[in-house]
């Protein structure tokens, strides 16, 4: 019996770690103001990337430039530019103009799932419904097309105010003929990096900000687009296992009681798996554990 005692305590012991983990690991640290009284830059000062050489007074050197990365303008100009017509074609657009623009244009709708993952609350929902699911030991129950559908859904709802900014400041402005193509896509894309940012955690934006050796960002739309990314990945898994490990702890205290049951009784070639499944799903019913699980999810976003 002492041992089992043991196992209990070491797992109240880690659950309070990471509780305490989850309330600090995404404490933001304070920024403080400047001499002319604007916000500081948004990384630590202790993680700020090294200053960048300055250019000399004889003209030697030359201060980097801000990201080497081509914008999606850029990108749109390059394939005009390719498709458009020269000197000996008599400025006619070339034979293959149409399959470049539509190669372009399923490229990108190609990349459209990998931005629906890694750029939205895609990732965090569907880490944490996976979660329950094994924690549960229901094998495929929901499945699998289940849980993807409720983390499609859920991350309509939880990237609504989002997608309502873009659609105001970038979709109908491009509509209306107020606002160029390219223009408009910066805009989106500031929007969506700025959801990204408020989700994730100061040391690892520093962290990548110091890798991509940019100036430290004074707000949002300073940050490059190759930064936030995977900053705002690597805090979403972080943070989904987490919420996926203290889900764990009241289904494995459910399987330690069984299988102790099971063994004083003699029971030691009875699977405690297969007892102890109706009474985690019994328990989960009970606390409205659906429920409660979205309404952490949804409430887990800033």
């Amino acid at each position: 019996m002492s041992h089992r005692m043991c196992l209990l305590a070491i797992l109240g012991v880690a659950a309070v770690v990471l509780l305490a983990a989850s309330g600090t690991g995404r404490a933001e640290e304070p920024r403080s103001p400047s001499a002319n009284g604007t916000r500081g830059p948004i990384v630590p000062p202790s993680l700020e990337p090294r200053p960048m050489p300055a250019a000399s007074a004889n003209g030697g050197g030359a201060a980097a430039p801000k990201s080497s990365l081509p914008e999606i303008a850029d990108v749109l100009a390059v394939v005009d530019k390719a498709t458009a017509g020269d000197s000996e074609t008599g400025g006619k657009p070339s034979d293959y103009s149409a399959p470049v623009k539509l190669a372009v244009v399923f490229t990108g709708l190609a990349l459209l799932p990998a931005a629906l993952m890694m750029m939205t609350s895609f990732t965090r929902i569907v880490i944490v419904l996976s979660f329950i699911r094994r924690a549960l030991t229901t094998q495929n129950i929901p499945p699998t097309v289940a849980i993807i559908g409720l983390a499609i859904f859920l991350t309509f709802f939880t990237m609504a105010p989002t997608f309502t900014k873009i659609n105001v400041g970038a979709v109908q402005p491009y509509l209306a003929g107020q606002m160029t193509f390219p223009a408009a896509c910066n805009r989106g894309i500031d929007e969506m990096k700025d959801f990204m940012v408020r989700q994730t955690r100061q040391a690892d934006l520093a962290y990548f900000v110091e890798l991509a050796k940019v100036p430290a960002p004074q707000t949002v739309a300073d940050i490059p687009a190759h930064v936030v990314i995977p900053a705002f990945a690597i805090s979403e898994f972080r943070v989904s296992f987490e919420m996926g490990c203290l889900l764990f702890i009241p289904f494995l205290l459910i399987d330690l009681v069984v299988a102790g049951i099971l063994l004083s009784a003699g029971m030691m070639m009875l699977p405690p798996a297969i007892i102890s499944l109706p009474f985690k799903i019994i328990l989960f019913v009970l606390v409205d554990g659906w429920h409660l699980l979205a309404q952490s999810l949804v409430t887990s976003f800033n």
